[in-house]
């Protein structure tokens, strides 16, 4: 096999040689590539997974859904799901009585998919007990169901440990989504554009670059009715303010997560925060206002130690455990990240 080198000039030319010799170049503007944990990675996944938290009143999981027509049983009562719709008869079923115990019991056996499609068989509830103990955490961000990303799309791979560098093509969800599941560490990856997909309204946007992507995809979160950011709602002060946070991601031109490794965020109504390592604290502060229509996060501390989290983020998503904030670089355009968890 040839040896293959990754050229950095004005636009990047990976060039791939085949052990049949038979070469392909993919162009490729590096600023567009993609890793495993990149925002727009995980984004793209909630929108291309199968989806499984719409039917949380039957399973109380959003790591499968339960295959329709399914019939349950509730405080006694037999409904026969046979579609979504049904769905709000087991919820009044639920809500029917204040003293019971609001579980749904299945008439089995049941068929359940998980995110990445597969399907599976259950016969009696200690193996669904089972499937749930082995899901993963949820972390409360569901999928992204009100947008359709329209097929084919072309995807270029670039494996930095082999300089080995590919194009595929991707033709559903289901595929797409395992693909970026997929992906190691070692690998950067980026979008043919243009793509196109298509909004809640039935419209079709045509993308032309990952910004483009992530806003596209931002936009329908908020269609979809999911917790996108509400600097102005007491939601979201009421969640910052119970318990204390980590930086479970921090991006600035690199992933620099680990600089924060060891600190402790508690955030006080009274618009105070508190930064604890070890045996050192750091005072600070945190508002949020509006500005232009955007929720904005602002954080202030006494120490430089953390001045890069200095900032107007713009509050992107947030749930009960996890605050996922962004911001445009004036001077670069370029977009920063940050995300705390919950400890």
């Amino acid at each position: 096999m040839k040896t293959i080198k990754y050229l950095l000039i004005s636009v990047t030319a990976i060039v791939f040689i085949s052990c049949q010799n038979e070469e392909t170049l993919v162009i490729q503007d590096t600023t567009q590539n993609l890793t495993a944990i990149s925002p727009l990675t995980g984004l793209i996944s909630r929108v291309s997974q199968n989806p499984t938290s719409k039917d949380n009143v039957l399973d109380n999981s959003s790591c499968f859904n339960v295959q329709l027509p399914v019939t349950v049983i509730v405080n006694g009562t037999h409904i026969t799901v046979s579609d979504q719709n049904d769905y709000t008869k087991v919820q009044a079923a639920l809500d029917a009585f204040s003293n019971d115990n609001d579980i749904v019991n299945f008439v089995y056996p049941i068929t359940i998919q998980y995110q990445n499609f597969k399907t599976e068989l259950i016969i009696n509830p200690n193996q669904l007990e089972d499937v749930i103990d082995n899901c993963d955490d949820d972390d409360g961000f569901d999928e992204i169901d009100c947008l359709h990303i329209n097929y084919p799309i072309k995807i270029n791979i670039y494996n930095a440990d082999n300089q080995i560098a590919n194009t595929i093509t991707i033709q559903n969800n289901k595929d797409l989504y395992n693909f970026l599941k997929d992906i190691e560490s070692n690998v950067f990856i980026s979008i043919n554009y243009p793509v196109s997909i298509t909004n809640f309204k039935g419209q079709n946007v045509v993308i032309t670059n990952n910004s483009n992507f992530e806003s596209s995809i931002e936009d329908g979160i908020k269609d979809c009715n999911t917790n996108s950011g509400s600097g102005g709602n007491q939601n979201f002060a009421s969640i910052l303010t119970n318990g204390t946070w980590r930086v479970s991601y921090y991006f600035d031109d690199n992933d620099e997560t680990l600089n924060y490794k060891g600190y402790n965020f508690t955030f006080n109504s009274n618009g105070t925060v508190v930064v604890i390592k070890e045996k050192n604290t750091i005072a600070g502060n945190w508002s949020t206002f509006i500005n232009s229509g955007q929720d904005i996060f602002l954080l202030k501390f006494d120490d430089s130690k953390l001045d890069e989290l200095e900032d107007n983020w713009k509050i992107t998503e947030f749930t009960t455990t996890n605050v996922r904030l962004k911001n445009k670089n004036s001077s670069d355009g370029a977009t920063d990240y940050l995300y705390f968890t919950k400890t």
